[in-house]
């Protein structure tokens, strides 16, 4: 099957931004040594997502770059998943490594084996295993995403995410969801997939202007005033009254009943 340049191109950009996506996210955990507010579980979700999204990706022949980037899903979201239970749980490095090689072990394994079934079902006509793979996909996807929302209601700010991250992401899912549109013929799953969370992402940027942004403008425009009017009252002051001198008054006041004694 063709696929025309533009659809490689998209798919590329949008490959590359899923590859770096979460480097950030990740220098960021190792910088501060903590992930507090950013799920565990989201990640965990994302790197299961990436077996449906691979098996789609690859069964319906999309652009090599999309194939490519669902297995990169996999795995920096498992090393995401891994710093979680590092630094939050307290889990030892061994049992890090240990717990991402299994997972990647099971899920590739997993993904092989669906990749081949659906291949033989793409042959005898039935469609609704790709249609399942892709509603996984986009189901994990969100669910990931979404448990963040809910972090976002309990707390009431955007915590433990960087806004890096989310921009990438939400760039890789804006570039992919181009490329499919641009193939040679319109894969409306595909696009599904890409377009739901790319509309989460959207939602999340909302949020951190509405309780992180604002807020901090707000806040930043207060001060100011006050700090303005504390430097005009500090000029003000004449220089009898600055520090220095009245702790040396303080000490004549003190000295003079030791006088008169």
């Amino acid at each position: 099957m063709d696929i025309p340049v533009a659809a490689n191109i998209l798919g590329t950009t949008g490959a590359v931004c899923w590859s770096v996506q979460l480097l950030p996210q990740i220098f960021i955990n190792y910088r501060r040594h903590n992930t507090e507010g950013l799920q565990a579980s989201m990640m965990l979700l994302w790197a299961v997502a990436g077996v449906p999204l691979g098996v789609y990706n690859i069964v319906e022949e999309l652009n090599v770059a999309l194939r490519v980037q669902a297995q990169i899903l996999t795995f920096l979201s498992l090393v995401t998943w891994a710093q979680c239970l590092y630094y939050g749980k307290k889990y030892s490095v061994n049992k890090c490594i240990t717990a991402v090689i299994s997972l990647l072990l099971l899920l590739g394994g997993i993904e092989t084996a669906l990749i081949f079934a659906l291949r033989v079902a793409k042959q005898r006509d039935l469609q609704w295993p790709m249609i399942l793979m892709a509603v996984l996909s986009a189901s994990f996807l969100a669910a990931g995403v979404l448990r963040h929302y809910w972090d976002i209601y309990t707390h009431r700010t955007v915590r433990g995410i960087s806004f890096i991250f989310v921009a990438i992401d939400a760039a890789g899912d804006l570039f992919s969801l181009v490329s499919v549109v641009f193939e040679s013929r319109i894969d409306v799953l595909g696009m599904v997939i890409y377009g739901t969370e790319l509309a989460l992402w959207i939602g999340v940027f909302i949020c951190g202007l509405v309780f992180n942004f604002l807020p901090w403008i707000t806040e930043r425009a207060r001060k100011e005033p006050e700090a303005g009017e504390r430097e005009v009252a500090l000029h003000e002051m004449p220089s009898s009254t600055s520090v220095f001198r009245t702790a040396s008054g303080s000490d004549v006041v003190m000295r003079r009943p030791q006088q008169q004694l």
